[in-house]
């Protein structure tokens, strides 16, 4: 399936599968999908989540004690994808792919009904075995470009993604914040004149005038560590309370 961003700003919602188990993650992806979300980003819970901020670490560290892995997120994947067709991204640190091997783990990927990948500690200069491996099962590779890069390498940035470029709004470790920096929307113009796909901007993005502001120069703002908090407060009733936080999300009510 192509990745399609049908609104803007369109909506792309990360979770920590395996948080606070499998079946709820399932659960919780599929009513963000039924309240908004355009895209689900199935994030794999990783030891060592450098990218990440302190909400996000402490998902990975309790989806690891009940010993979720790669192929169980792939699975969920699979699951989720019987019943939506929301757009799905895996979004994983390069270890666990590489554990499992890049061409079984595309396979996998593409047996799965997953529309793509997202590995956040890949640079594009070290993706060509990958890439090759994706593009032949038609499926896109998405890569992270950051305020501090070079023109010449988001224009690398650019040429490497396909399915949407995910602009990272400031410099440092996901979270939520009370303001989105300038440097998110000068990223955007940039990127605007390198490529035609769409970009999405995360890192930050936690309220619903933040979500708009961003629908004003981006295609779709990525919201992860509020998710995962509001998961993370509202034990028992986590589909409930994410369809509710999503909805306020896109509606602004």
């Amino acid at each position: 399936m192509p990745l399609i961003f049908p609104k803007r700003p369109s909506l792309v919602a990360y979770i920590t599968c395996g948080d606070p188990d499998l079946d709820t993650s399932r659960d919780v992806a599929l009513a963000a999908a039924s309240s908004g979300a355009d895209v689900i980003e199935l994030g794999v819970p990783f030891s060592d989540p450098v990218a990440d901020g302190p909400v996000i670490q402490r998902a990975s560290e309790r989806a690891l004690r009940h010993g979720t892995a790669l192929a169980q997120v792939l699975k969920l994947a699979a699951d989720v994808r019987k019943k939506s067709e929301v757009g799905l991204i895996v979004f994983s640190y390069l270890n666990p792919v590489l554990q499992m091997g890049i061409s079984s783990f595309c396979d996998a990927a593409k047996d799965s009904g997953v529309d793509g990948a997202l590995l956040t500690d890949l640079p594009p200069e070290e993706a060509r075995d990958y890439m090759r491996e994706m593009r032949s099962r038609n499926l896109a590779s998405v890569f992270l470009a950051a305020p501090t890069s070079t023109d010449e390498r988001l224009r690398r940035i650019a040429k490497a993604s396909r399915g949407f470029v995910y602009a990272v709004a400031r410099t440092g470790v996901t979270g939520a914040r009370k303001q989105l920096p300038e440097d998110a929307q000068k990223l955007v113009a940039r990127l605007r004149r390198l490529t035609r796909l769409p970009i999405a901007v995360g890192f930050g993005i936690s309220t619903p005038e933040q979500f708009a502001a961003v629908g004003q120069f981006a295609d779709a703002g990525v919201v992860g560590s509020a998710i995962v908090e509001t998961i993370e407060h509202n034990p028992g009733r986590e589909p409930d309370a994410v369809a509710e936080f999503v909805s306020r999300l896109v509606t602004g009510k």
